[in-house]
């Protein structure tokens, strides 16, 4: 039988390391407009998000938006957008990326609660779906397809 991660690499996919936390999040590392964060890898996040406070942080543009935000507990908040970014996980990119920024205290408020460390936000399923996403939780793996 074929290695998963031969066959992945060679139908075009990127191997992007996660690390779980103990708080049994999955942690990566990803880039804004070339400028580092940390983030949870949250397959049932519709939209991947930051917090307000990162707004400058990531060097993003940010309008009003209509919609309101929920989950982790809260609903019906406030939030902005800000369109057109560079992602990069890895050496996987994307130039087209949307973001969706809200208030991010509670989320970071319970991880601290449990001594861990806080997010500048959350990669979701937007970018799962982009990248046709594959997640190794044995061997602590996302595998994005390259365009």
């Amino acid at each position: 039988m074929e290695n998963l991660q031969d066959v992945l690499k060679d139908n075009g996919y990127t191997k992007i390391p996660f690390k779980v936390s103990k708080t049994q999040h999955l942690l990566i590392k990803a880039k804004i407009n070339g400028v580092s964060g940390d983030f949870i890898l949250d397959t049932g996040a519709s939209n991947s998000c930051i917090g307000f406070e990162s707004i400058a942080h990531f060097l993003l543009s940010a309008e009003d938006s209509p919609t309101k935000a929920s989950g982790a507990g809260a609903t019906g908040m406030h939030t902005q957008m800000a369109s057109g970014n560079l992602l990069q996980l890895s050496r996987w990119k994307t130039d087209d990326f949307s973001v969706v920024i809200f208030d991010m205290s509670h989320v970071n408020l319970a991880l601290q609660q449990y001594k861990a460390r806080p997010v500048h936000g959350i990669i979701g399923a937007d970018i799962l779906l982009k990248g046709k996403g594959i997640i190794d939780y044995y061997n602590h793996y996302l595998y994005l397809k390259k365009k």
